[in-house]
């Protein structure tokens, strides 16, 4: 699991530690932009199967929030559009966060990597060019303040997929009346995993191949919240060739972990209308997931 750079983008990240790894395959699991640092989960090989998993987890971000100013992109990097007087107490601010705790609705900002007709909109955005964007539902858990000083306010947000927390900084500006921009952004969480597990870019490139590699984690930590079951000798060999297998006293609904019976990971499979155990993603060897 990459901690990763400010300037970086995440594609950039990814292909600086896929060429570390000397990896054939790999992929990244949920966009954080330039500006933005922290928990950027790495899959390599067969573990890019299992990466959606992790984009579509719940995250949690560390915000730093400029008010009075609002820029054309809603952070730092853009052009200023305004600039307001400030006159917002601690407590007004804390509860204008809490109007944003639940289920919420958000529009996308422009200056994003949405596709509209094949093209990002930063793509757009960039050329004068503005796209009507349909709202979406998304979860904000919690907000917690961990500091407010005039302008500046720090906060620590858990959030579900799709979150943009540029559009929330400046939605609470909005609610105060002064506006605002996000000045930065540091991802600590994702799904099961936290930053204190990540190693950053410096420490990956001063390891040899051997210490990376001891540096991953198992394939099946992305998976982690499917309940487990094990099969035996038999039902392992038919799994393995895309056969349904039976396993007594299993009455499970949704995907389940497959291990085998030295508890090696072998990927996913469902419960069919028969009571079998069908395969569903499969790995071809135990590969592992950056952390």
């Amino acid at each position: 699991m990459l901690d990763k750079p400010l300037g970086f983008s995440s594609n950039q990240a990814l292909q600086k530690v896929k060429w570390l790894f000397q990896a054939a395959k790999a992929g990244h699991t949920g966009t954080l932009d330039p500006l933005a640092t922290g928990l950027l989960p790495l899959c390599f090989g067969e573990a890019t199967k299992f990466a959606h998993y992790l984009t579509d987890a719940d995250k949690t971000y560390i915000a730093t929030i400029k008010l009075g100013v609002t820029t054309n992109t809603g952070d730092a990097e853009g052009e200023v559009l305004a600039t307001h007087s400030v006159n917002v107490s601690p407590a007004q601010f804390a509860e204008a966060c809490t109007q944003f705790v639940g289920e919420i609705s958000q529009i996308p900002p422009m200056y994003s990597a949405l596709k509209h007709e094949g093209k990002a909109l930063y793509e757009y955005a960039r050329a004068g060019v503005e796209i009507e964007r349909a709202s979406r539902l998304i979860t904000i858990h919690s907000i917690q303040v961990n500091s407010f000083e005039y302008d500046v306010a720090n906060i620590s947000v858990s959030c579900s997929k799709g979150t943009y927390i540029r559009t929330l900084a400046e939605d609470i500006g909005a609610v105060l009346g002064c506006g605002a921009h996000l000045i930065g952004l540091r991802r600590t969480k994702t799904a099961n995993y936290s930053i204190d597990q990540a190693v950053t870019l410096t420490q990956f490139e001063a390891m040899n191949l051997e210490q990376r590699q001891a540096a991953l984690m198992p394939m099946d930590s992305a998976v982690l919240h499917l309940p487990a079951i094990a099969l035996d000798a038999d039902s392992t060999h038919y799994l393995r060739q895309g056969q349904a297998v039976w396993q007594s006293g299993i009455n499970a609904k949704g995907l389940l972990r497959l291990y085998n019976e030295q508890q090696e990971f072998l990927g996913l499979g469902e419960q069919d209308t028969d009571g079998k155990i069908a395969p569903k993603r499969l790995i071809i060897n135990n590969d592992n997931v950056v952390d």
